[in-house]
């Protein structure tokens, strides 16, 4: 019995073990296909770089159009605005492909994007030098928010303000925030039922369903789980039945001890009687 219930615990603990890891590389791997549709594929300048010459605008280009009330901001080094404006510009083919993911039928489906769309933003000047960060906020043709920055390093000359410019501080349209918070029902522009990005160079199939927005976890991941408490639970009683027998084995014990230490002392009394037997042996043989 009791190597049974080793064996089973063996066999739990390995199930337990491949489930975990299981579990883990599934939250892992999704991380990926769930990011947002439309996303940053490359911009001039590009994150991380150093700006040796003032530029008068700024690309950002995506893997879909911009909305039209997409919000972009660039501040300076010490917080303060810089942009004046932007607009959509033409689109080029990227220089490398940016691979999205759908979800068609419960499976992430790989889309490699060629061409981005870019905005253009304005640079008012460039007041010192120091990092910069373009910032973006939009909404993707399946809804989803689309944000991020660029940041960047500037170390050319300082240029003058425009005549009569003053550092823009409106933030992002309402309607566009409530789009990007969950609130719009679908992004401008777009239908309910599932559409591919438009413009030339959108490298989709036709009539895929846009990507489910379920939070990137695999329908699976909530059985698995409780899959591995029960079995948690499963080998915590198995391990605890052998001790179990072992604790009632230990309660006999001290019976069995007893046992022997009434052997013992009927064998002392046995020696005493076959003392007193030979003590009075010579007494018989002195009445003879």
């Amino acid at each position: 019995m009791r190597s049974k219930l080793v064996t089973v615990r063996k066999v739990l603990s390995r199930a337990v073990a491949a489930l975990a890891a299981t579990v883990v590389v599934s939250l892992l791997l999704p991380v990926a296909p769930a990011s947002a549709h439309g996303q940053l594929a490359t911009s001039t300048p590009l994150k991380g770089t150093v700006v040796r010459q003032p530029l008068a605008q700024l690309a950002l280009y995506f893997t879909e159009k911009p909305a039209s009330n997409a919000h972009f901001a660039i501040t300076g080094p010490d917080g303060s605005r810089v942009d004046n404006g932007w607009s959509h510009g033409e689109p080029k083919r990227l220089d490398k492909p940016v691979t999205e993911y759908f979800m068609v039928d419960g499976v992430f489906e790989p889309r490699l994007y060629h061409t981005g769309f870019p905005a253009m933003v304005t640079v008012a000047h460039w007041p010192a030098k120091g990092r910069y960060t373009a910032s973006y906020l939009s909404v993707a043709s399946d809804g989803e928010a689309v944000r991020g920055d660029v940041t960047f390093d500037y170390q050319g000359p300082g240029t003058a303000a425009p005549a009569g410019w003053s550092a823009p501080t409106a933030g992002p349209d309402p309607a566009l925030l409530a789009q990007a918070e969950g609130e719009g029902s679908t992004a401008p522009g777009a239908t309910a039922s599932p559409v591919a990005p438009t413009g030339a160079g959108a490298d989709d199939p036709a009539g895929a369903a846009p990507e489910q927005r379920d939070g990137g976890f695999p329908a699976w991941l909530v059985p698995a789980l409780i899959v591995v408490v029960v079995s948690a639970i499963v080998l915590v009683a198995a391990r605890r039945r052998p001790g179990t027998g072992r604790a009632s084995t230990a309660g006999r014990r001290p019976t069995g001890a007893a046992g022997r230490g009434g052997g013992v002392t009927r064998t002392s009394g046995t020696s005493a009687r076959k003392t007193g037997n030979r003590a009075g042996g010579p007494a018989r043989r002195g009445r003879r």
